[in-house]
Protein backbone atom coordinates (compact mmCIF):
# COMPACT_ATOMS: atom_id res chain seq x y z
CA UNK A 1 0.00 0.00 0.00
CA UNK A 2 1.45 3.35 -1.05
CA UNK A 3 0.39 6.86 -0.12
CA UNK A 4 -1.43 8.90 -2.74
CA UNK A 5 1.08 11.27 -4.34
CA UNK A 6 0.82 13.82 -7.11
CA UNK A 7 2.78 13.07 -10.26
CA UNK A 8 5.71 15.35 -11.04
CA UNK A 9 3.69 16.93 -13.84
CA UNK A 10 0.59 17.60 -11.71
CA UNK A 11 -0.07 21.27 -10.99
CA UNK A 12 0.41 22.40 -7.40
CA UNK A 13 -3.13 23.77 -7.34
CA UNK A 14 -4.58 20.25 -7.18
CA UNK A 15 -3.44 18.57 -3.94
CA UNK A 16 -4.27 14.97 -3.12
CA UNK A 17 -7.85 14.42 -2.00
CA UNK A 18 -8.33 14.02 1.73
CA UNK A 19 -8.58 10.42 2.87
CA UNK A 20 -11.60 11.49 4.91
CA UNK A 21 -13.54 14.72 4.66
CA UNK A 22 -16.41 15.29 7.07
CA UNK A 23 -18.41 18.45 6.37
CA UNK A 24 -21.20 20.03 8.44
CA UNK A 25 -22.26 16.70 9.92
CA UNK A 26 -25.12 16.78 12.44
CA UNK A 27 -27.18 14.02 14.03
CA UNK A 28 -29.90 13.70 16.65
CA UNK A 29 -31.61 10.85 18.45
CA UNK A 30 -35.14 12.24 18.38
CA UNK A 31 -34.98 15.67 20.00
CA UNK A 32 -31.52 15.05 21.51
CA UNK A 33 -28.79 16.45 19.32
CA UNK A 34 -25.52 14.52 19.69
CA UNK A 35 -23.48 16.01 16.82
CA UNK A 36 -23.66 19.58 15.58
CA UNK A 37 -22.02 20.89 12.41
CA UNK A 38 -18.93 18.65 12.68
CA UNK A 39 -16.26 19.26 10.04
CA UNK A 40 -12.66 18.02 9.72
CA UNK A 41 -10.22 16.30 7.36
CA UNK A 42 -7.75 13.44 7.58
CA UNK A 43 -5.06 13.38 4.90
CA UNK A 44 -3.38 10.29 3.34
CA UNK A 45 -0.66 8.91 5.62
CA UNK A 46 -1.90 10.93 8.60
CA UNK A 47 -2.44 9.57 12.11
CA UNK A 48 -5.36 11.64 13.39
CA UNK A 49 -6.79 11.30 16.89
CA UNK A 50 -10.45 11.97 17.57
CA UNK A 51 -10.10 12.86 21.24
CA UNK A 52 -13.07 13.37 23.51
CA UNK A 53 -14.69 12.21 26.74
CA UNK A 54 -17.20 9.38 26.85
CA UNK A 55 -20.50 10.69 25.52
CA UNK A 56 -18.87 13.26 23.25
CA UNK A 57 -20.37 11.66 20.13
CA UNK A 58 -17.33 9.73 18.86
CA UNK A 59 -19.14 6.43 18.27
CA UNK A 60 -22.11 8.18 16.64
CA UNK A 61 -19.68 9.95 14.33
CA UNK A 62 -18.11 6.63 13.38
CA UNK A 63 -21.58 5.19 12.68
CA UNK A 64 -22.22 8.09 10.29
CA UNK A 65 -18.85 7.75 8.56
CA UNK A 66 -19.39 4.01 8.03
CA UNK A 67 -23.03 4.56 6.95
CA UNK A 68 -24.56 2.58 9.79
CA UNK A 69 -26.53 5.80 10.35
CA UNK A 70 -27.49 8.38 7.75
CA UNK A 71 -26.66 12.00 8.56
CA UNK A 72 -29.20 14.69 7.91
CA UNK A 73 -28.48 17.11 5.10
CA UNK A 74 -26.50 19.27 4.36
CA UNK A 75 -23.85 17.12 6.08
CA UNK A 76 -21.57 14.93 3.99
CA UNK A 77 -18.82 12.33 4.29
CA UNK A 78 -16.25 11.84 1.54
CA UNK A 79 -13.62 9.10 1.46
CA UNK A 80 -10.88 9.85 -1.08
CA UNK A 81 -13.36 12.10 -2.89
CA UNK A 82 -16.22 9.56 -3.03
CA UNK A 83 -19.33 10.95 -1.35
CA UNK A 84 -20.93 8.37 0.93
CA UNK A 85 -24.52 9.00 -0.17
CA UNK A 86 -23.76 9.22 -3.88
CA UNK A 87 -21.13 6.48 -4.20
CA UNK A 88 -21.26 4.30 -1.06
CA UNK A 89 -19.58 1.34 -2.75
CA UNK A 90 -16.54 3.36 -3.84
CA UNK A 91 -16.29 5.03 -0.43
CA UNK A 92 -16.63 1.88 1.66
CA UNK A 93 -14.19 -0.04 -0.56
CA UNK A 94 -11.36 2.21 0.70
CA UNK A 95 -12.34 1.83 4.37
CA UNK A 96 -11.37 -0.54 7.18
CA UNK A 97 -12.98 -0.34 10.63
CA UNK A 98 -12.32 -1.60 14.15
CA UNK A 99 -15.44 -0.86 16.18
CA UNK A 100 -15.54 -0.24 19.92
CA UNK A 101 -17.53 -3.40 20.60
CA UNK A 102 -15.80 -6.71 19.66
CA UNK A 103 -17.23 -8.17 16.47
CA UNK A 104 -15.24 -11.39 16.01
CA UNK A 105 -17.15 -14.66 16.39
CA UNK A 106 -15.66 -16.12 19.60
CA UNK A 107 -16.53 -19.72 18.79
CA UNK A 108 -14.63 -20.11 15.53
CA UNK A 109 -10.95 -19.79 14.79
CA UNK A 110 -9.12 -16.56 14.09
CA UNK A 111 -8.39 -17.57 10.50
CA UNK A 112 -12.03 -18.54 9.91
CA UNK A 113 -13.13 -15.11 11.11
CA UNK A 114 -10.81 -13.46 8.61
CA UNK A 115 -11.79 -15.80 5.76
CA UNK A 116 -15.46 -15.03 6.39
CA UNK A 117 -14.69 -11.31 6.23
CA UNK A 118 -12.85 -11.85 2.95
CA UNK A 119 -15.79 -13.79 1.50
CA UNK A 120 -18.16 -10.94 2.39
CA UNK A 121 -15.93 -8.63 0.36
CA UNK A 122 -15.77 -10.98 -2.61
CA UNK A 123 -12.17 -12.16 -2.19
CA UNK A 124 -11.31 -15.62 -3.60
CA UNK A 125 -10.66 -18.01 -0.73
CA UNK A 126 -7.04 -18.68 -1.65
CA UNK A 127 -6.19 -15.00 -1.90
CA UNK A 128 -8.11 -14.30 1.29
CA UNK A 129 -6.10 -16.95 3.15
CA UNK A 130 -2.80 -15.52 1.89
CA UNK A 131 -3.78 -12.02 2.95
CA UNK A 132 -5.06 -13.26 6.30
CA UNK A 133 -1.81 -15.01 7.16
CA UNK A 134 0.16 -11.95 6.05
CA UNK A 135 -1.82 -9.66 8.34
CA UNK A 136 -1.77 -12.11 11.24
CA UNK A 137 1.99 -12.38 10.89
CA UNK A 138 2.30 -8.59 11.05
CA UNK A 139 0.32 -8.46 14.31
CA UNK A 140 2.27 -11.44 15.68
CA UNK A 141 -0.69 -13.82 15.70
CA UNK A 142 0.21 -16.27 12.93
CA UNK A 143 0.80 -18.98 15.54
CA UNK A 144 -2.75 -18.48 16.87
CA UNK A 145 -4.51 -18.59 13.49
CA UNK A 146 -6.14 -21.93 14.34
CA UNK A 147 -7.15 -20.94 17.87
CA UNK A 148 -10.71 -19.97 18.66
CA UNK A 149 -11.13 -16.28 19.37
CA UNK A 150 -12.44 -17.19 22.82
CA UNK A 151 -9.01 -18.61 23.68
CA UNK A 152 -7.22 -15.32 22.96
CA UNK A 153 -6.37 -12.60 25.45
CA UNK A 154 -8.04 -9.21 25.12
CA UNK A 155 -4.98 -7.72 23.45
CA UNK A 156 -4.73 -10.60 20.99
CA UNK A 157 -8.40 -10.22 20.07
CA UNK A 158 -7.90 -6.55 19.32
CA UNK A 159 -4.85 -7.32 17.16
CA UNK A 160 -6.92 -9.93 15.32
CA UNK A 161 -9.60 -7.30 14.66
CA UNK A 162 -6.96 -4.95 13.26
CA UNK A 163 -5.71 -7.78 11.00
CA UNK A 164 -9.26 -8.41 9.79
CA UNK A 165 -9.83 -4.70 9.08
CA UNK A 166 -6.65 -4.64 6.96
CA UNK A 167 -7.56 -7.76 4.98
CA UNK A 168 -9.18 -5.74 2.19
CA UNK A 169 -6.16 -3.41 2.01
CA UNK A 170 -8.00 -0.21 2.88
CA UNK A 171 -6.50 3.24 2.44
CA UNK A 172 -8.30 4.61 5.52
CA UNK A 173 -8.58 2.84 8.86
CA UNK A 174 -11.01 3.88 11.61
CA UNK A 175 -10.51 2.62 15.16
CA UNK A 176 -13.08 3.41 17.84
CA UNK A 177 -11.66 3.11 21.38
CA UNK A 178 -9.57 0.19 20.12
CA UNK A 179 -7.55 -0.22 23.33
CA UNK A 180 -10.32 0.10 25.93
CA UNK A 181 -9.96 -2.56 28.61
CA UNK A 182 -6.46 -3.64 27.53
CA UNK A 183 -3.39 -3.64 29.72
CA UNK A 184 -0.61 -1.17 28.98
CA UNK A 185 1.63 -3.51 26.92
CA UNK A 186 -1.33 -4.57 24.76
CA UNK A 187 -2.42 -0.97 24.25
CA UNK A 188 1.09 -0.01 23.21
CA UNK A 189 1.36 -2.95 20.81
CA UNK A 190 -1.86 -2.08 18.97
CA UNK A 191 -1.00 1.61 18.78
CA UNK A 192 2.58 0.93 17.63
CA UNK A 193 1.41 -1.34 14.81
CA UNK A 194 -1.17 1.14 13.52
CA UNK A 195 1.20 4.12 13.68
CA UNK A 196 3.78 2.06 11.80
CA UNK A 197 1.28 1.51 8.99
CA UNK A 198 0.88 5.28 8.64
CA UNK A 199 4.61 5.90 8.57
CA UNK A 200 5.62 3.00 6.31
CA UNK A 201 2.63 2.44 4.04
CA UNK A 202 0.80 5.75 3.88
CA UNK A 203 -2.34 4.45 5.56
CA UNK A 204 -4.61 7.21 6.86
CA UNK A 205 -5.92 6.56 10.37
CA UNK A 206 -8.63 8.10 12.51
CA UNK A 207 -8.09 6.84 16.07
CA UNK A 208 -10.92 7.65 18.49
CA UNK A 209 -10.10 7.66 22.19
CA UNK A 210 -10.82 9.34 25.52
CA UNK A 211 -7.26 8.63 26.71
CA UNK A 212 -4.98 11.64 26.45
CA UNK A 213 -1.87 9.48 26.74
CA UNK A 214 -2.76 7.85 23.40
CA UNK A 215 -2.06 11.08 21.50
CA UNK A 216 1.48 11.03 20.00
CA UNK A 217 3.31 14.30 19.43
CA UNK A 218 3.06 14.04 15.65
CA UNK A 219 -0.70 13.40 15.59
CA UNK A 220 -3.37 15.65 14.20
CA UNK A 221 -5.96 16.13 16.95
CA UNK A 222 -9.69 16.64 16.53
CA UNK A 223 -11.05 17.53 19.98
CA UNK A 224 -14.72 16.58 20.21
CA UNK A 225 -16.92 17.53 23.15
CA UNK A 226 -20.66 18.04 23.53
CA UNK A 227 -21.10 17.02 19.90
CA UNK A 228 -18.92 19.79 18.49
CA UNK A 229 -15.33 20.08 17.28
CA UNK A 230 -13.78 22.28 19.96
CA UNK A 231 -10.28 22.43 18.44
CA UNK A 232 -8.37 20.88 15.55
CA UNK A 233 -4.76 20.75 14.42
CA UNK A 234 -1.37 19.56 15.58
CA UNK A 235 -0.82 19.24 19.31
CA UNK A 236 0.82 22.67 19.51
CA UNK A 237 -2.07 24.24 17.58
CA UNK A 238 -4.66 22.69 19.91
CA UNK A 239 -2.76 23.98 22.95
CA UNK A 240 -2.75 27.46 21.41
CA UNK A 241 -6.47 27.30 20.63
CA UNK A 242 -7.22 26.22 24.20
CA UNK A 243 -4.73 28.63 25.78
CA UNK A 244 -3.35 25.70 27.74
CA UNK A 245 0.20 24.63 28.70
CA UNK A 246 -0.29 20.93 27.94
CA UNK A 247 -2.78 18.50 26.46
CA UNK A 248 -4.43 17.43 29.75
CA UNK A 249 -5.12 21.09 30.55
CA UNK A 250 -6.43 21.69 27.02
CA UNK A 251 -8.66 18.62 27.30
CA UNK A 252 -10.08 19.84 30.62
CA UNK A 253 -10.81 23.31 29.24
CA UNK A 254 -12.24 22.28 25.91
CA UNK A 255 -14.41 19.45 27.18
CA UNK A 256 -16.04 21.81 29.67
CA UNK A 257 -17.70 23.54 26.70
CA UNK A 258 -21.51 23.95 26.89
CA UNK A 259 -23.79 21.39 25.30
CA UNK A 260 -25.05 22.15 21.77
CA UNK A 261 -28.06 24.41 21.68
Amino acid sequence: MQPNRQSAAAPAAHPAAPALEVARLSFAYGAREVLHDVSFRVMPGEFAVLLGPNGAGKSTLFALITRLFDARKPGSVRIFGAEMREAPGAALARLGVVFQQPTLDPDISVIENLLYHGALHGLPRGESRQRAMHELTRVELADRAGSTVRALSGGQRRRAEVARALLTRPSLLLLDEATTGLDLPSRMAVRRHVRGLCAKEGLAVLWATHLIEEVPEEARVIMLAAGRVQAEGGVAEVLAQAGAPDLPAAFARLTAAPAPG
